[in-house]
């Protein structure tokens, strides 16, 4: 396959490599740098970077609505373009143009978790399983057909973080089975089951510790590492990243051994923590030299 590779984060570059590894990759779209760290210089995204230490040429326009955009798209002569949080939506003349269209890798089971944010969505809701859904594209907001998933749990202790790197790994290689089988027939999606994962918002992030524990431990982890859930310790914003149900029960946020915590119903133990302008340390570390008081906040 003669394929156009688009994509932007982290999770985008498994499912390069992979394609690269078993196929003629045309071009790479991705976002242009952005400006990051403390001198703020431009830093390409880890697609571009991955992309160019592979030698494939890399675009990084900032809009794919001006015609001479969708022309050189166009000339490409791709079979097809693999998206994979690109982050930039793509006009009509753009999923037209290779010859099987623009396939995404959805980190979800579609018509579940459309939209922007499925892993995080998938564990704050408490969902027992989610996965990798291989989409036709087209004009609507993840609407497209289906033409092939792959479904796995969700741990008891896992967090955004983790569950983001095992779907990359298994959208890599669900891609990679499906490329060369094109074409493939396509499922609609169902009218029955649609949700919607809207971004997260920071303020989702504080913890109120009168809710059930299982709620504020789904919170902790489906909000690690970003942006973190966080409660106040004696007047500092503390983020909590990793926990796990445990018994225990007392007035909410009544601090109790190992730091485990009181909840409306039941208690969390906090395992991994992180104080302002520290790196993240376990649970034990944290609390050597450090006492908690008697109640958070």
């Amino acid at each position: 396959m003669r394929v156009i590779f688009m994509g932007t984060p982290e999770f985008s570059v498994p499912a390069l490599r992979a394609i690269a590894s078993d196929h003629e990759v045309a071009a790479v779209y991705s976002q242009p740098p952005r400006a990051a760290g403390r001198g703020q210089k431009p830093r390409p995204s880890p697609v571009q970077a991955a992309a160019e230490a592979l030698g494939l040429t890399v675009r990084t326009p900032e809009r794919l609505r001006d015609p001479q955009a969708q022309a050189d798209f166009a000339a490409l002569n791709a079979d097809v373009a693999v998206v994979v949080a690109y982050g930039l939506i793509l006009p009509q003349p753009v999923l037209d143009a290779p010859r099987l269209g623009c396939l995404n890798i959805h980190a979800s089971l579609l018509p579940r978790w459309r939209g922007a944010a499925p892993i995080h969505r998938a564990i704050l809701a408490g969902d027992a399983e989610t996965g990798v859904a291989i989409m036709q594209m087209e004009a609507g907001l993840d609407t497209g057909p289906v033409m092939a998933t792959r479904r796995t749990p969700i741990g008891a202790d896992e967090t955004t973080a983790d569950l983001h790197d095992r779907l990359a790994v298994i959208g890599a290689d669900l891609i990679a089975d499906v490329l060369p089988r094109l074409p493939l027939p396509a499922t609609p999606q169902p009218k029955q089951g649609v949700t919607y994962a809207a971004k997260i918002d920071k303020a989702e992030a504080r913890i109120d510790w009168s809710r059930p524990a299982d709620e504020i431990d789904r919170q902790i982890r489906g909000l690690s590492p970003f942006p973190g859930a966080w409660c106040d310790i004696d007047g500092e914003r503390v983020k909590l990243l990793r926990s796990r149900v445990v018994p225990g029960g007392g007035q909410p946020g009544t601090v109790l051994p190992s730091f485990t915590v009181a909840c409306g119903t039941g208690a969390v133990q906090i395992t991994l923590a992180q104080r302002a302008g520290k790196r993240p340390m376990a649970a034990a570390d944290l609390l050597r030299g450090w006492t908690l008081p008697p109640r958070l906040g």
